[in-house]
């Protein structure tokens, strides 16, 4: 079961569910809900639990290595920040936030990324992710 209200926390997890969580382990709550899935590279797999949670998991090593909310998503960032917030708010709660033009998204150095959406000027998603997400040991699946 998802705690939609669980606080998000960078480079643990959200929801009650933690990152580096192997896919074996989070068997039954897939199971219980209503889950799509998208193999969006050879190796790695995101699924969806319908309106709650994007988890994303490299399979060479079966583990979580991202989550995203999704619009239910009722948890706070650093007690403050949430889907459906005001972009200007959020970047006044934490200014450790960069805007990435390629990605598209705000990334903070903490662990978090955040996409917003333009017409609305609303945060979209928040994800948490593994620390070594850019590292070469993530291309191996050496985490």
């Amino acid at each position: 079961m998802i705690n939609l209200d669980a606080p998000i926390i960078p480079w643990i997890g959200m929801g009650g569910i933690k990152l580096y969580s192997h896919i074996s382990e989070l068997k039954s709550l897939l199971e219980s809900e209503k889950v799509e899935y998208f193999l969006y590279d050879k190796f790695l797999v995101r699924y969806e639990i319908k309106g709650k949670i994007y988890l994303f998991f490299n399979l060479i090593n079966g583990k979580l290595f991202k989550i995203t909310t999704l619009k239910e998503y009722r948890g706070l960032l650093f007690d403050e920040i949430y889907v459906g917030q005001k972009t200007e708010d959020m970047l006044n709660v934490d200014t450790s936030f960069e805007y990435d033009e390629f990605e598209e998204v705000y990334v903070s150095d903490k662990g978090v990324f955040i996409e917003t959406e333009p017409e609305t000027e609303t945060v979209k998603w928040i994800s948490v992710y593994i620390k070594e997400l850019e590292t070469e040991a993530f291309d191996r699946a050496l985490w």
